[in-house]
């Protein structure tokens, strides 16, 4: 990055977008705007309103480091801690995934079931990592609550400063533990919905657990395997182990008529579908594919 005549916005962007270009870094244009406005602190529109301005030597010496390090495939939204996830903003660090476009499905499936429902709705979810699903869920159905569990201390962390800055601490309580196992300890907060001596029942249990099988764990891209948290990733041989731990589980916390939506691997529908129509919980049970149509989504409907 040298160069005889000043280093303008404009000269960068494009500079930027070459040079990952040719390192076969994903979404080049996107991650060179990205990295640009983080180092100089603007939207990224405007840089386009600022093109010909003239990027210092401080700033040039912090985006060039980023840049190398993009480079080499580390995620963009870990370089700069901020992820956008449903017209959301989402403090990022590597002690969670990244949150992707394709659970976008998973919380508009959410927000319309909720939407068809009278009084307070009570949600959990399960593995939440950042927190995205649960505060992209609580932001736009604001009749609901949302208790909010994951085995990770440091996620957790992440996740109740997200849950702080969009505002909704009094709506999200977050605990610590695998799947369900916290939910007893945390019937305080419950109380009000809880069946006299015992668990809180739910009305949506959501999830993007862990499904990637330790074959597949192995062929990911660089900028997955090296440096997302395999904890969140895999789930044993199939990728199927959380999953049906879920499967097994939801019937004591979920309402009747209440909905389970899961996050699932691009090939699991049907593995899927046959666990919970083994569980004899539900009535309903379709498998939805993303935009790409893959298998994406799991929703099973509980027997009224």
């Amino acid at each position: 990055m040298t160069s005889t005549e000043p280093w303008t916005i404009q000269k960068l962007l494009n500079w930027v977008t070459d040079y990952f270009k040719s390192k076969d870094v994903d979404a080049p244009r996107l991650s060179a705007e990205l990295l640009l406005s983080h180092v100089l602190g603007l939207k990224r529109i405007e840089l386009y309103t600022q093109f010909g301005r003239i990027v210092g030597e401080e700033q040039l010496t912090k985006l060039h480091e980023l840049v190398k390090r993009a480079s080499q495939h580390e995620p963009v939204a870990y370089l700069t801690g901020i992820k956008e996830f449903y017209s959301l903003e989402f403090e990022i660090t590597r002690d969670c995934l990244i949150p992707r476009p394709e659970t976008e499905l998973l919380v508009e499936r959410a927000i319309e079931f909720l939407r068809t429902r009278n009084g307070e709705q009570l949600v959990c979810d399960l593995c939440t990592g950042c927190g995205c699903i649960a505060v992209t869920i609580a932001r736009n159905f604001a009749g609901c609550r949302v208790v909010a569990t994951d085995i990770s201390d440091a996620a957790l962390e992440i996740a109740e400063r997200n849950v702080t800055k969009h505002g909704l601490g009094n709506r999200i309580k977050l605990l610590k533990g695998d799947l369900f196992e916290p939910i007893i300890p945390g019937l305080p907060v419950l109380r009000s919905v809880s069946e006299a001596g015992g668990p809180a029942k739910f009305d949506l249990i959501v999830s993007n657990p862990p499904y990637v099988s330790e074959p597949e764990f192995e062929k990911l891209p660089k900028n997955v395997k090296d440096f997302e948290p395999k904890l969140a990733l895999t789930a044993g041989q199939e990728g199927l182990d959380i999953i049906k731990k879920i499967v097994a589980e939801a019937g004591q916390f979920l309402k009747s008529a209440g909905a389970l939506m899961l996050e699932i691997g691009n090939e699991q529908g049907p593995a899927v579908k046959a666990l919970l129509e083994k569980s004899g919980l539900f009535d309903r049970i379709v498998v939805e594919k993303d935009y790409q149509d893959l298998d994406r989504l799991a929703v099973a409907i509980a027997k009224s």
